[in-house]
Order: structure tokens, then sequence, then C-alpha cells
């Protein structure tokens, strides 16, 4: 039987779970996570590869904002290791570049894999490689001790956060992150598939208050199953920076989370990101993996 691609349904989330365990297995992509994922965004198209009833690959096109007048755009193509070299990523991308075109990109962004045949496979449908993304990962057992939030600041965790000032937070430190890869949709669908996502733990997820706005955060997201984390987004708003609130947030959360029960944290940054960076090292994490990002002009 051929390989198929077609839009994935909520049915298709165990398979496309296992595709992201294969491809990327630090990464936290629970079945139930992305099956919530594809029941309510409506900010992104995800499509899938099939082989008779096996899901073989899968892609996503993270669709431009209405007023973005010239759209880069984020995709997504994986294709577990044991099914490389069947053509399944070609036609996966094809398809992928095609949904993206038509929803109006200029350019594309992907993130490859730091190995040769990965590059080798961005390159060959014409995109540039572009910036380092180094991976970590962090024996919860070793961190050390919370720092203590600055006088006149309060930290919390996600059940005690206004999900309103938490988006703006997010929307303002988004478009800082140089690896292009960090994005905040519009505050509905912002809710539907980030705050109400199940993999979210909010009494993991730590955040810093000036009076009631959030001006540092970590939002952290779990599978229980395996016992690891990730840390999916760190950041302070501009004005706030240079205090050390990433290092409050992030010492928090690890804690909490070796507390609760886990034992190991990843989490993936923009190998120029040299403040988050310095702080990861601080935390304990240990380089694991590395990856590059790509353009295309399209």
């Amino acid at each position: 039987m051929g390989i198929e691609i077609r839009s994935a349904t909520p049915a298709d989330a165990a398979g496309i779970a296992a595709v992201w365990a294969a491809a990327m297995p630090q990464l936290v992509k629970t079945a139930r996570g992305i099956e919530a994922e594809l029941r309510t965004s409506t900010s992104r198209v995800v499509l899938i590869a099939v082989d008779g009833e096996e899901v073989v690959g899968y892609g996503n096109v993270y669709l431009p904002l209405p007023d973005d007048e010239a759209p880069r755009v984020r995709i997504t193509v994986q294709v577990p290791p044991a099914q490389r070299g069947r053509g399944i990523g070609s036609a996966l991308a094809e398809a992928v570049f095609r949904t993206a075109e038509e929803a109006g990109a200029r350019k594309l962004l992907i993130v490859v894999g730091d190995d040769d045949a990965s590059k080798a496979f961005a390159t060959r449908h014409g995109f540039t490689i572009g910036r380092r993304m180094s991976q970590a990962a962090a024996d919860l057992a070793g961190v050390p001790e919370p720092v203590p939030v600055p006088a006149g600041l309060r930290l919390v965790d996600y059940t005690e956060v206004d999900p309103r000032s938490l988006w703006s937070a997010t929307a303002a430190v988004a478009d800082g992150d140089p690896s292009g890869l960090s994005n905040a949709p519009e505050y509905e669908d912002w809710v539907a598939t980030d705050w109400n996502h199940p993999d979210l733990r909010r009494d993991l997820s730590i955040a810093v208050l000036d009076g009631e706005q959030v001006v540092s955060f970590v939002t952290t997201t779990a599978d229980p199953d395996r016992r690891v984390i990730w840390s999916n987004l760190t950041g302070t708003i501009p004005s706030y920076r240079g205090r050390g609130l990433a290092k409050v947030v992030k010492s928090a959360a690890l804690a909490r989370s070796r507390d609760a029960g886990f034992t190991a944290a990843f989490t993936g940054n923009d190998a120029g990101n040299a403040p988050m960076l310095a702080v990861n090292r601080w935390l304990g994490y240990q380089p694991t993996a590395a990856a590059w990002t790509a353009e295309k002009v399209v």
C-alpha cells in the first residue's frame, strides 16, 4: 500500500505521539495533548503521512495572522528514523509547502536536526541553514534550591495568574526570541490551545507578578508517565530584564517539579541566547543534542 498524505483528525493522536516520541523523544508530546490540539486549534494546519493504518510522518503549518503583510510561517516535518529513506519526508514536505503558500506565506521557517542527512534534506528543498539550537537536559534530583524573589514582587504559580496578563507577557517576549520559533496566537486561540492544554501543569508553571501584571514566567508541560517536564517558554518582559527573574521562575519550577516526583527536565534554546543558556547551566542542564533553523523564500 502506498503512502497517503491527509489532514489529521483527533483519532490520529496516538499515532502522531508515536512519531514525536521516535523523532524527538525529549519533547513532551502526549496523545492526550495532541488530541486536544487537533480538536481546538484554529491557528495551524496538521497533515500526516499514513501507510495503511500507521502514522509514519507528521507535518504542520502555523497560519499567519490576517494583518501580516509578509508573513514568515513556521512549519514542521517529522519522520521517525525507522521510516526515513522511503520518500515520506519529501511527500509530506511538498504538501506542507503548498499549504503554507496557499495561506499566504512569504517565507518558511523550519527546524532540522544537526545530522548531515537532515541538513541535506533542508538544503535540497531550497532552505538556507540559519541559527543553531541547543537542546539540554537536567537531572531534577540535583537542581539548586529556588532563588528568592526580589522585594516588591510576588512569586505565584499559574493557578493564581490572570490568563490575559500571561498572554500579554507571552506576546511581549515572543518577538524577541532570536530563533523566531516562539509565537503568540490571538488570545482566544491561545486560551484554547495553550492555557487549556492537557499537558500544561499550572502548578509547576511559575510567574513573577508586579501587582497583578506578569513580568516574568516559565510555562511547564509534563508527561507523568515518563516523569519528565519540558520548559515550553521562559521569558521576562523587556522593562524588567537584568534583574535575574528568569533564574527566579525557572529555579522555582524545577524544584517544584522535583518535589512532585518528576525526574528529568528538558529544554531548548537558541544557541545565541547567552543569558538563558547561563541560567540553564546554573540549573544543571547539560547539552544533549542540537538542531538548526532553516529558512526559505517562497
